[in-house]
């Protein structure tokens, strides 16, 4: 693979991790259940496999749905000792209003394009981690499980599918954490709410019941339940729970009376809450309502949910890191995340898992960019922690 010289705002920078990231940013993998008819992640995996195959990886690629890879390559050492997994989504959102999403700029040590940060940058990292080690003696003794999977922007159907296969003593997600190593976040849960009324003409109010006003009910008092979430004592490193309503509809035209509205909304959970407690929280609100008013009528469905992450702060796969970070001559910093990731996927099956990855800024949004000096620390990080680990 050509090595390419890139000029930084820090020191220019030539190094094979950089060429990597590059082509995975060209490479459009937006995921198909965010947008129906997107490129998925069926060309993107290939480059991955071709590439780790190159430097003498075995490589396996699994389908988790039709054109829906993952990409698992393993790097074994000389001897047996303790198995140590990366694992990194492929698929990227939508590249709506973006001029530009597939074109890698690079401009004051920060490379521009759909996924840079999120998380193509932290997957070059640990692709990178690979090859160096393949291409200087490999690993002395244990195992190199290097995972890139499908779906986490929306269901996760990759990490779920690797779990089931794949095991390992501990794990790093390289999501975007400003190389902060991060040990928890907070769940989530999808919530669809709707409201019944009685459709009639605008004229007979005696004949209709108004959907939308009694869903107003309901966002009353969500949105008092956020405000008392939010004052709550915070849970660690993950905050305290919040919610926000998302979706909404309801009428059908503006001479009658709305018979239906339905609303969606996301509930965020922290460890501190049991399972169940959103879809708890909004039926109670529906029960309350409906004591007060007989002719109330509303139900509430679970559409999804994923569970809060954690990880002991004792763990060693957490002190193994922070000595590796200290190889890079950066000081190393613990905390949390705000979003999601398939950490609690893999913290679920029993895989004690940190997040560590470059930062950047954009995420989701039409200007994205990684840090490349960090996405080369990381990998100088993940190479020795995989030394020292294994």
């Amino acid at each position: 693979m050509t090595q390419k010289s890139v000029a930084t705002a820090d020191k220019p920078v030539q190094d094979e991790v950089v060429d990597i990231l590059r082509h995975l940013v060209q490479t459009d993998s937006v995921n198909p259940s965010l947008v129906p008819g997107a490129a998925g992640e069926g060309k993107i995996a290939g480059y991955i496999a071709d590439t780790m195959r190159s430097a003498g990886l075995e490589v396996r690629v699994d389908e988790v749905a039709p054109g829906r890879p993952n990409v698992v390559s393993v790097l074994e050492g000389h001897s047996p000792g303790r198995s140590l997994m990366f694992c990194g989504h492929i698929d990227t959102v939508t590249v709506a209003g973006m001029k530009t999403p597939f074109d890698p700029v690079i401009c004051d040590n920060r490379l521009y394009g759909r996924g840079s940060q999120d998380m193509k940058g932290g997957v070059a990292a640990m692709m990178g981690t690979a090859l160096h080690l393949a291409k200087n003696g490999g690993l002395a003794a244990g195992k190199l499980i290097v995972a890139a999977v499908a779906d986490e922007e929306y269901a996760s159907l990759g990490a779920e599918a690797l779990v089931k296969r794949w095991h390992a003593d501990a794990a790093v997600v390289p999501e975007p954490t400003d190389l902060t190593i991060a040990f928890g976040h907070k769940g989530f849960a999808w919530i669809e709410v709707a409201a019944e009324g009685r459709a009639a003409h605008g004229s007979r109010p005696q004949d209709g019941r108004d959907a939308i006003f009694r869903m107003a009910r309901i966002l009353s008092r969500l949105e008092q339940l956020d405000r008392e979430l939010q004052r709550r004592p915070a849970y660690a490193v993950q905050g305290t729970g919040s919610l926000h309503a998302s979706l909404i509809s309801g009428g059908r035209e503006l001479s009658s009376y709305p018979d239906r509205c339905v609303m969606q909304f996301e509930r965020r959970t922290t460890s501190a809450e049991p399972q169940g407690t959103a879809l708890e929280e909004v039926q109670k609100i529906i029960d309350e309502l409906t004591k007060e008013d007989p002719e109330f009528a509303a139900s509430a469905t679970l559409l999804f949910d994923r569970a809060p992450f954690e990880t002991p702060t004792n763990h060693p796969i957490i002190e193994f890191l922070e000595r590796a970070v200290q190889t890079t001559g950066r000081t190393p910093q613990r905390g949390g995340v705000s979003f999601w990731t398939d950490a609690a996927v893999l913290a679920s099956a029993s895989i004690p898992t940190v997040v560590f990855g470059p930062g950047g800024e954009g995420l989701h949004s039409v200007e994205e960019y990684v840090r490349i000096s960090e996405v080369v620390a990381c990998r100088d990080a993940l190479v020795d922690l995989a030394r020292q680990f294994c």
